[in-house]
């Protein structure tokens, strides 16, 4: 199982923890925002992630 795989099921297990646990509706908005957030920046990342070579030949 891949590092990216690994990380977005934490960040899905984060948020059904966040969405059960939570009461107060605001706090959980932004905790699964928050959440979803990051899980979108690991998912655009992920090329630099396997590809660290790559950063110099654009130019």
């Amino acid at each position: 199982m891949s590092r990216l795989a690994m990380a977005l099921i934490a960040y899905l297990v984060l948020g059904a923890l966040a969405f059960a646990t939570l009461s107060d509706q605001r706090i959980r908005l932004l905790t699964l925002l928050i959440l979803g957030l990051f899980a979108f920046k690991s998912w655009v990342r992920r090329k630099d992630v396997l590809h660290p070579d790559r950063e110099g030949e654009s130019e």
